[in-house]
């Protein structure tokens, strides 16, 4: 008896538990320095955390689009700070296109994190399940 109302305790639960985590998982890749592409960028974030406040948004920077991370340079540094404060956004800047353009980590706005190559961590988001999006106009 024990183990049928565990059983059917199991059952009544475990689709709650599924709808209550988002599938929303997405990784955009920004190289240009384009204004457009990053207004987009940050237009796109505001509306899928609007719609759905569970969703995993990952912005990885690398060719020409680090001036949108950089303090004195981004055209949106309160846009950003208050995005990478949102655990479930965040903004991700390649070493190499760093050290190519000669950035040091002190001058990325507070809370933007670094990885060792931006082509390995979209390709890395992808075998995860994660969709791709190509931030261009």
């Amino acid at each position: 008896m024990n183990k049928n109302i565990i059983i059917t305790c199991l059952i009544l639960l475990v689709p709650h538990l599924l709808v209550a985590q988002s599938n929303y998982r997405v990784v955009f890749d920004l190289t240009s320095k384009d204004s457009v592409n990053q207004k987009n960028v940050i237009r796109w974030i505001n509306e899928i955390s609007r719609s759905d406040p569970k969703a995993l948004l990952e912005v990885v920077l690398y060719g020409q689009s680090l001036d949108l991370v950089i303090k004195d340079r981004s055209p949106a540094p309160a846009v950003i700070s208050e995005f990478v404060a949102n655990k479930n956004i965040s903004f991700k800047v390649c070493r190499i296109a760093m050290k190519n353009q000669r950035i040091d980590s002190s001058m990325l706005i507070q809370g933007v994190g670094m990885v060792p190559d931006g082509i390995y961590e979209i390709i890395s988001r992808q075998r995860e399940g994660w969709g791709y999006i190509k931030v261009a106009h």
